[in-house]
């Protein structure tokens, strides 16, 4: 595939009024994702924003869900579990892709249907075959977190 050519996904929006998925620039590596229905995310709660869209993810490849640059400054939220990781057979009927995030803030927040919440990106995967091993050949660099 030319870097002209774009992949083909599958995609289902469940509230047609909301636009589809998009690039906001050219260079822009991830597409913003849109709250489907107003949410409020009391302090200290985690909830799951749904963001209106079931997508078929093409085989060989993982969509990864992150929230956007400014929604922790502007909102006062951030993904719960860092990363959402959407698999390739996450498409059936209900598997509606949401943001699980957490309201770090002293006051509840109200995210309103229509507003960018976060950004998918598709990357490509390999799966692996284990090959179990007593020994390895590599030098321990000390432990977690030894490189600074």
């Amino acid at each position: 595939m030319s870097l002209e050519e774009k992949m083909k996904v599958k995609i289902k929006r469940l509230d047609k009024e909301l636009p589809l998925p998009v690039y906001a620039t050219e260079g822009s590596v991830g597409f913003d994702l849109y709250a489907r229905i107003d949410t409020t995310i009391n302090p200290g709660e985690i909830k799951i924003i749904p963001a209106n869209v079931i997508v078929e993810i093409p085989e060989g490849y993982a969509l990864k869900l992150y929230a956007r640059s400014s929604t922790p400054k502007k909102h006062g939220l951030f993904l719960a579990n860092s990363v959402g990781i959407i698999d390739q057979d996450y498409c059936g009927p209900k598997d509606e892709l949401g943001l699980n995030v957490y309201n770090f803030r002293d006051k509840s927040i109200t995210i309103k249907k229509g507003e960018r919440i976060g950004q998918g990106v598709f990357t490509k995967i390999e799966k692996v075959e284990w090959e179990e091993t007593n020994t390895t050949n590599k030098k321990t660099r000390g432990g977690f977190g030894s490189t600074g």
